[in-house]
């Protein structure tokens, strides 16, 4: 049996995008939520002129070995992604999916994180950032990119070959993520979903500090030790807090999008803590909500 191992590893790749001064310092957070006592360039290289993106799980797999006990035999296994319906291109050959606008915000709103950044104003940088001269965008791949794309359980194949076919196919994957992820936003996304992307980054500004907080109530204290090795996860509770609160989508809605990031980008038990620390989220407000109202109750009687 020919095993081939995947390894998953922090997001470190730099592409050429335009950067912000660091004037909003997300790194000054209680409890030590995202405070590095090191440079940011310590957990990315940093690259003048460009800001790091997310790379998905399904991206992360380029680095792949045989296990030494199972060479020669028979059959195959290797992880890849599920298969699920592309992605919702409207006429003009863009996203316009709301998925679409919550991955970038969070790429966004990570890239921020480690340069101490302003999210809204580094995100106005990108979309006003000039073209470099022959740049060319090929909007057929975005037929080809998958938001739902997930890595997955072991897959049987029955010789090295199919895995080996498994592992193009993964490759060529990973390609068209990293293309399209350091693509400028205009050529890849709908006015909509834009203007929906800097809705969800200006709620998560107005709310940082507060969701600060309640984020630190309900983390499990593993992640407090070190959070720097949990931007990814931290990055997603704002932005699912903050649509919450701010922009008013259903609870249900935000929750189930915000574990279907964590399993595109992060590892780990993480989808699963991520989905417990927004529902007790969730129940606090309710049961603030509730409580208010029966303050108000028995005031006005």
């Amino acid at each position: 049996m020919v095993e081939l191992v995947s390894m998953v590893v922090l997001p470190t790749r730099l592409d050429n995008v335009i950067a912000t001064r660091p004037n909003f310092h997300f790194s000054s957070h209680v409890s030590g939520i995202c405070c590095f006592p090191f440079p940011t360039s310590a957990i990315v290289p940093y690259v003048k002129e460009s800001v790091p993106l997310l790379c998905p799980q399904a991206s992360l797999r380029a680095s792949t070995s045989f296990s030494k006990n199972s060479v020669g035999k028979e059959s195959s296994s290797v992880l890849v992604s599920s298969i699920e319906p592309i992605p919702k291109i409207d006429k003009s050959g863009r996203f316009c999916s709301p998925r679409a606008a919550r991955e970038l915000a969070l790429s966004i709103i990570y890239a921020s994180c480690l340069e101490g950044s302003d999210p809204v104003r580094l995100f106005e940088k990108r979309l006003n950032a000039r073209l470099e001269p022959g740049y060319e965008f090929d909007k057929t791949s975005l037929m080809e990119y998958n938001h739902m794309s997930f890595g997955g359980p072991p897959v049987t194949v029955e010789t090295a070959e199919e895995a080996d076919e498994l592992l193009r196919k993964d490759e060529k994957d990973s390609a068209i993520e990293a293309e399209i992820l350091a693509a400028p936003p205009k050529v890849v996304y709908s006015k909509l979903i834009l203007r929906f992307t800097r809705k969800l980054l200006v709620a998560v500004v107005d709310r940082w500090d507060s969701h600060v907080l309640k984020i630190d109530k309900v983390i499990p204290s593993t992640w407090k030790d070190k959070p720097a090795g949990r931007i990814l996860e931290l990055c997603i509770l704002h932005l699912a807090m903050s649509e919450i609160t701010v922009v008013g989508t259903r609870h249900q809605i935000v929750i189930n999008e915000a574990v279907d990031l964590a399993k595109r980008f992060c590892d780990g038990a993480a989808p699963r803590i991520i989905n417990g620390c927004l529902r007790t989220f969730v129940k606090d407000i309710q049961e603030t909500d509730s409580t208010h109202a029966r303050v108000k109750e028995v005031v006005s009687t």
